[in-house]
């Protein structure tokens, strides 16, 4: 009797589209076929984004936004690694992990690319060099830490004089996730300011600047004039109709003429599809992986591509846009178009409509529409909490971030830094002592 090889399967990407195409093929391919599902993804857990200002903030604990990839996926194997390259002419992805030290090649007989997008600066001086990103757990870490130090900086006699400039935010991108990192910053900064003796809330200001006619415009005048209402009430200066054309040592250039001199610059206005993609021989729109309707990646036979990294076309021949929502249905579906091709059935095409958008802006207020319904206040915020409280994974993190919730009722938000640096060893004090005595 022959035994058949099992179907292998790489998935590139542990976002919302990798792993959740990965969870469902577990589950549509039923136990004693033959397959091998592998996900390759950079870091070792799925990263809740939706929730990442609530981390920068103190709202949340660092870890409870994150989940182990290793306890989601029970029938496949993680690689946790990078992508180097990808050969669809001999089906084998090249992968590194230990920094590089070790490189391995994966054949594959199905190749999911998920990869998503990275940020784009749009190559405005100084501005990578600069910025603060805010799409990876670091970043969101990386943020709180700059918040606190700077209070702690500030709070210090001798910087009288550059309290201003030290305690200036900008935060480029009236999107959702500007919006919201910019309301989550400034409740934070305003509520912190009572622990620092020498500090007053008038020495905070806050920025957020938009390129566009209005923030959130995917919610509609309506929504979007009244958070710009509510955050400007909340003294926060929004500018509208005015981008980044600089950032130098001086602070951030607008497009007006004017200079603010912030201290911190928080970049979300732009993303590009993960630039590795560039090499693919397949097509490419916008630097998006052009996919049919199944997912597929035509002229490339077992090779699918979804989420922020794809295009997929609607039944009028439009793009999907590349949001969570969008990425978790393809998934779905994807897995089961996958199974349906190990057993010769019947793929289905991808065919789906936005249900509803909403945003947190600070202060257990918010901004939703929702099956082209208008919700604003406390009810679109306790909307926003409830539904992706529902859209975490596991229920132990649901209970963890429910009870952060519960506890921010009662507390005041945490000042600690996290501090990742090592304690030094006794010959390396003794050392630095005798460098300074020399």
């Amino acid at each position: 009797m022959t035994v058949r090889p099992p179907v292998r399967v790489v998935i590139l990407g542990g976002g919302f589209a990798g792993l959740t195409t990965a969870i469902q093929l577990q589950k549509a391919v039923p136990r004693g076929v033959p397959i091998s599902i592998t996900l390759v993804n950079r870091d070792n857990f799925f990263l809740f984004t939706p929730m990442l200002h609530e981390v920068a903030a103190s709202d949340l604990d660092l870890t409870h936004i994150v989940n182990p990839i290793r306890k989601l996926l029970t029938r496949g194997v993680v690689f946790v690694g990078e992508v180097e390259h990808i050969d669809l002419d001999t089906h084998r992805v090249t992968v590194a992990h230990a920094q590089g030290a070790h490189r391995h090649e994966l054949e594959y007989d199905h190749l999911v690319i998920a990869l998503g997008s990275v940020t784009n600066y749009f190559k405005i001086p100084g501005l990578e060099q600069r910025a603060l990103p805010m799409k990876t757990l670091g970043d969101a870490i990386a943020l709180r830490n700059r918040l606190i130090e700077l209070l702690e900086e500030a709070d210090f006699e001798c910087a009288a004089q550059q309290r201003h400039d030290l305690l200036t935010f900008l935060v480029a991108g009236g999107g959702f996730a500007g919006v919201e990192t910019v309301a989550a910053v400034n409740d934070f900064l305003r509520e912190a300011i009572r622990f620092y003796p020498h500090l007053r809330e008038d020495l905070v200001r806050v920025v957020l600047v938009e390129a566009g006619a209005a923030i959130l415009p995917e919610l509609g005048p309506k929504l979007g004039a009244y958070a710009q209402r509510v955050l400007s009430r909340r003294k926060i200066d929004v500018r509208v109709r005015t981008a980044v054309r600089a950032v130098t040592p001086r602070g951030v250039e607008l497009s007006d003429g004017t200079v603010v001199p912030a201290s911190t610059i928080l970049w979300t206005a732009g993303t590009v599809p993960n630039p590795l993609l560039a090499a693919l021989p397949c097509a490419r729109e916008r630097g998006r992986v052009v996919a049919n309707a199944f997912m597929e990646v035509p002229e490339w036979p077992g090779v699918w591509a979804l989420g922020d990294c794809a295009l997929v076309p609607d039944p009028d021949g439009r793009p999907y846009p590349p949001t969570a929502q969008h990425a978790l249905r393809q998934a779905k579906l994807l897995a089961r178009n996958i199974a349906a091709s190990l057993r010769g059935g019947r793929k289905r095409r991808f065919t789906f409509k936005t249900i509803g958008q909403l945003a947190a802006i600070g202060r257990r207020t918010g901004v939703a529409r929702i099956l082209g319904v208008n919700f604003s206040g406390f009810i679109a915020w306790w909307l926003w909490r409830s539904i992706y409280l529902l859209k975490l994974p596991r229920f132990e993190r649901k209970v963890r971030v429910a009870l952060d919730w519960t506890l921010d009722l009662f507390f005041s938000k945490d000042l600690v830094q996290f501090q990742t640096a090592r304690s030094s060893t006794v010959a390396e004090a003794a050392a630095l002592a005798v460098a300074e005595e020399a």
